[in-house]
């Protein structure tokens, strides 16, 4: 399989596209004007305690106080002379529930209002909630993660080899000792040698002893560890063996990559290249035609079906429909047929458009046990490479599938759009009819409260065409019943739902 990484840089953005055999698979951008918190540590303050919701509220600086669960917390301990939440979460090896914790102790016993705790957020805020911190606090590097307040040591469940699990697992208990922080061994340690593993060992030992020196100075609200920027966190998190090549088309951008990649992963600093095409870069490889359509509700698949995507607050809902594809032998192989190639087409889409959270697919019904076990299993080695963790259910009886993707960051249509002003993100518009309607009642309203000669009504070019051509008479009997002269003004900027009765 061909991969490679497109960083595309201008002043206030960067993109990062993951190209795999042509086909672009995801996109990650970030803008100056809003860059992204996940990763980042912050001396905070207790807000408020809310027992009823086994969590707290806590001000990081940011805009909206951030989210902290009772499962984030193992205990609370005095350091660096604040009390600091700490101790070891799901990550570090404790036992879940959903949140962690098979027992958890209130939320009254770990904080109090007005405390002050350092937090790192999981999770950026989405929507209207806040971000989503955790007192777990962890710092990656090319092939650890430091867990500086636990003493436990994890592999990657993606290292399946126990012989190289083993030899991980040695090399870090031999270079660290006893009472060593806890760390775990990323996907990417798989085939590192001894000295690889001792220098990022020693670069998060540094960066760990700056954390602290800034927490003991900070003020409340500071952030005292910033994760890396867009283009050296893809560096880190995805750049591999198999990746062909990173083509970047800036040159200072391509200055730290070489830099970083030099000092981490030096045996790949070859595959880093500086762009210097006419074309745009990802012009050039189709990513912008792609993001585009990665906007579009509507998935045409090859056979001729489609998908409908449609993302809300609570979940994202993909359905599957036949459309013209009637190539199959009868209406259960067509089903089977389509429903094989969604299954692939959704992972695919769900990795590019980063939905998250609880997804619900509708796939066409199929009678067969066999042919619904195949499309689940199908669906589930699609999602096999996506780097967010992904659990499927079984499928119901109605077809349904249900499934939960890891979300860190807003979804690509989120981060590039907003809600449409005329229909406030509804996505439908009151008919030219029933505005009409409305107006009606609206005249005859505003005449039994103030007092008028006449009423000028202005409304959307398309209303007023309405009421003039097929509500002649209705407007005849209204003059007659409120006994007042009615006016028609079509206003091209009004939306077809926004209109004033003007009393004159």
């Amino acid at each position: 399989m061909s991969e490679e990484i497109l960083v595309n840089v201008t002043p206030r953005e960067t993109r990062v596209a993951v190209v795999e055999n042509g086909m672009l698979q995801e996109v990650h951008l970030e803008r100056a004007s809003r860059r992204g918190n996940v990763g980042n540590i912050y001396k905070g303050r207790v807000a408020r305690v809310m027992p009823g919701m086994q969590a707290a509220f806590v001000d990081i600086g940011l805009e909206r106080t951030a989210f902290l669960h009772a499962a984030d917390i193992a205990r609370v301990a005095q350091a660096d002379g604040i009390e600091a939440a700490t101790g070891g979460g799901a990550a570090n090896g404790a036992t879940a529930n959903g949140h962690g914790h098979a027992a958890l102790p209130s939320i009254c016993e770990l904080l109090r209002d007005g405390q002050d705790i350092v937090v790192q957020v999981i999770k950026d805020a989405i929507g209207s909630k806040g971000a989503r911190v955790s007192a777990h606090l962890s710092i990656p590097s090319r092939c650890l993660v430091l867990l500086p307040q636990a003493h436990t040591l994890g592999i990657s469940a993606r290292i399946e080899d126990e012989d190289e699990r083993t030899r991980l697992r040695e090399i870090i208990a031999r270079r660290t000792g006893e009472n060593a922080p806890g760390y775990i061994v990323r996907t990417n340690a798989e085939g590192a040698n001894e000295d690889a593993l001792a220098f990022d060992l020693a670069y998060l030992g540094k960066v760990w002893r700056v954390v602290q020196e800034n927490i003991a100075r900070a003020q409340v609200g500071e952030r005292v560890y910033e994760e890396l920027s867009l283009p050296l966190r893809a560096l880190r998190d995805l750049m591999h063996e198999d990746m062909e090549k990173v083509r970047v088309d800036s040159r200072e951008t391509f200055d730290k990559l070489v830099k970083f990649v030099t000092k981490f992963m030096p045996e790949l600093a070859g595959r880093i290249e500086h762009y210097t095409g006419e074309r745009p870069i990802f012009d050039l490889f189709g990513v912008e035609d792609e993001i585009q359509r990665a906007l579009d509700k509507n998935v045409p698949l090859k056979s001729g079906g489609y998908l409908v995507i449609d993302q809300t607050e609570a979940m994202t809902t993909i359905d599957v429909n036949t459309g013209g594809f009637l190539g199959a032998r009868n209406l259960e192989d067509t089903a089977f047929r389509t429903n094989l190639e969604a299954a692939q087409a959704a992972a695919r889409q769900l990795r590019l458009r980063n939905l998250g959270g609880i997804i619900i697919f509708d796939f066409i019904d199929m009678g067969d046990p066999e042919h619904r076990r195949q499309v689940l299993r199908h669906l589930e080695k699609s999602l096999a490479g996506d780097y967010a963790k992904t659990t499927v259910y079984a499928m119901s009886p109605l077809g349904l599938v249900e499934m939960t993707r890891k979300r860190t960051t807003e979804s690509l249509a989120r981060q590039l759009c907003e809600p449409c002003p005329t229909c406030s993100g509804r996505g439908v518009l009151k008919t030219a009819e029933t505005v009409t309607y409305e107006i009606f009642r609206e005249i005859t309203r505003a005449v039994r409260q103030f007092e008028a000669n006449q009423l000028l009504v202005l409304a959307a070019s398309r209303v007023v065409q309405r009421i003039l051509e097929e509500e002649s008479t209705a407007v005849a009997e209204l003059e007659q019943f409120t006994r007042k002269s009615i006016r028609f003004q079509p206003e091209e900027h009004y939306t077809q739902e926004q209109f004033d009765v003007v009393l004159l």
